[in-house]
């Protein structure tokens, strides 16, 4: 488990994870940092889903700067995939009957209650409530399906956020459909890492993705630096007001610290 949250039910708890495989596996000027980008691209760790929880795919990104100020900039995207192992399902209802005995044999002591006494003591609109509650908050290995949290990661020199976003969206498509794409995923990965060149200062650069094409555009020398994040999240994100603000606190060269989820 990562982190000391034995207090959460076994699914909403998270477990240390750890970087299956990367390609290529060493590059001389760029050495490839296993525990930051582990940590970078799973910062709270595994976790665990089932059939009634939400598991859309997300994006995210990160940046790592180095001491000497050079950045490396990675694009994640997280999505669920089936547990097939029967010993980690096995485990997961291990901790959950481990957990329930502990919960409700800590609730009942203190309140010197029965399970019964408790259900009685409940209308039945709170009973249905708490049915629902535990329902969606548990696992029976004979009737749900167990899911674990994946990743798959580009690092790049520069922040090309919706040329890797849409290259991570259908390499997924390409991993998770029923029908195999055109060439083995080997050959798309491959393409990217080593026939794909960063476009000249200036230029933009169209190369094939699994499916569609994708294009991607790098400044010129008297142009401003990339941003290739959509501003419209921004103002979904933060609101106007709060943007405003922001703006306001960047011309003051204050100081800024955004802390989220």
């Amino acid at each position: 488990v990562a982190g000391e949250n034995f207090d959460q039910s076994p699914l909403r708890r998270t477990f240390k994870s750890k970087v299956l495989a990367h390609y290529p596996q060493n590059i001389e000027w760029n050495p490839f940092d296993q525990d930051a980008v582990n940590m970078l691209c799973m910062p709270k760790g595994l976790s665990f889903r089932t059939q009634a929880d939400n598991r859309d795919p997300q994006l995210h990104s990160f940046i790592i700067t180095r001491e000497d100020g050079s950045r490396t900039y990675g694009f994640v995207l997280t999505f669920y995939e089936e547990v097939t192992s029967k010993q980690i399902c096995t485990a997961m209802q291990t901790l959950y009957q481990m957990h329930n005995a502990e919960h409700y044999g800590s609730v009942c002591a203190s309140s010197s209650c029965s399970m019964d006494s408790l259900a009685s003591s409940l209308d039945e609109a709170d009973a249905t409530s708490l049915a629902k509650l535990q329902r969606y908050n548990s696992y029976d290995i004979s009737r749900d399906t167990l899911y674990v949290s994946k990743c798959i990661c580009l690092i790049t020199p520069l922040p090309f956020m919706q040329a890797c976003r849409k290259f991570l969206i259908q390499l997924y498509k390409a991993v998770t459909s029923q029908q195999p794409p055109p060439l083995p995923l080997e050959s798309y990965i491959h393409n990217i890492l080593y026939e794909v060149p960063l476009p000249p200062p200036g230029r933009s650069l169209k190369f094939y993705g699994v499916y569609e094409p994708i294009i991607c555009q790098r400044p010129g020398p008297n142009e401003l630096p990339l941003s290739d994040y959509p501003l419209r999240e921004v103002f979904e994100l933060l609101g106007l007001e709060n943007l405003v603000q922001v703006f306001t606190c960047v011309l003051l060269e204050m100081q800024i610290l955004l802390y989220s989820q």
